[in-house]
């Protein structure tokens, strides 16, 4: 089986939140070495074909990806998709509905900011939003730094953009089984993404791993820009406690924000078992 040590398996392009272009996304990583690259926009896939493209015309080696919003225990959690066949019906249309409250919501964000004197942030944060079916926080945020409210998109979140703040609206995403069978319907590999973001208790933690290995699940992020190198650790183990495979990426947006670039993380423990030796058929 040919490993790929260099594997970028989580970005984000204009087609979500992120603010380089596909093609940008794929140059950037080849040439900070990646090998094996997924393009994993926001519910939406509209941009794979680009991505994939892009990637074999640098050489690179490519899987189809997605990251699905869903709500667990009322706190939004983030489900990977690789591999899968980005065609299927049934993907595409659960991921349609799940992108449909998003306008709603970011009027109602606006309708909170506006209360604490900020005006016009629906307006303002369109101008940051390739796909306006897309609209989210992370295009408030951007909006909030340009206007000079605040110092950077972290500052924005701590204040403004999280429970209990001006422009905080909670948004119910599908479920963890929704999200799981579509991918996994469509031949694909579901990934629980930077799992040491939530807020989970242990126990509520357990829950989440074991609903979804027993929904389908079969992959962790254990190496990702979210997590601290003491959580590489926790979730290697976590990983081969539950016999789940261990996914890598950087979940790169921008190169004015990110924190970690593509391709520049830690490789995988060789005591996992990569993901993409699970959908080794789908790499093109």
């Amino acid at each position: 089986m040919t490993q790929y040590q260099n594997a970028d398996l989580h970005c984000h392009s204009v087609v979500s939140d992120g603010t380089l272009t596909p093609e940008a996304l794929a140059e950037r990583a080849k040439g900070n070495g990646v090998e094996l690259w997924a393009l994993t926009d926001h519910d939406e896939v509209g941009g794979l074909e680009r991505a994939r493209n892009a990637a074999l015309g640098q050489g690179m080696r490519f899987l189809t990806g997605v990251e699905i919003s869903i709500t667990f225990l009322h706190q939004t959690v983030h489900i990977v998709g690789l591999g899968f066949d980005a065609d299927n019906a049934d993907l595409r249309q659960g991921l349609q509905q799940t992108r449909g409250g998003r306008d709603a919501r970011a009027m109602e964000m606006s309708d909170g900011l506006a209360k604490v004197g900020i005006q016009g942030a629906y307006e303002g944060a369109l101008k940051f939003v390739g796909n306006p079916q897309l609209i989210s926080r992370t295009h408030f945020a951007r909006f909030l730094v340009e206007s000079g409210v605040c110092r950077d998109t972290n500052e924005v979140f701590r204040k403004f953009l999280v429970e209990g703040k001006p422009g905080y609206v909670p948004h119910r995403w599908a479920t963890l089984k929704d999200a799981v069978t579509w991918i996994t319907q469509a031949g694909g590999v579901a990934v629980i993404a930077h799992p040491a973001r939530y807020k989970f208790t242990p126990n509520e933690e357990f829950a989440l791993f074991t609903e979804f290995k027993g929904f389908g699940g079969q992959g962790v992020e254990v190496v990702t820009g979210s997590h601290a190198p003491a959580e590489y650790v926790t979730y290697a183990a976590t990983a081969k406690e539950f016999g789940l495979a261990a996914s890598r990426g950087s979940d790169f947006h921008s190169p004015d924000e990110s924190h970690t670039e593509l391709g520049t993380l830690p490789f995988l423990n060789s005591e996992l078992t990569p993901v993409w030796e699970l959908v080794s058929h789908r790499i093109q």
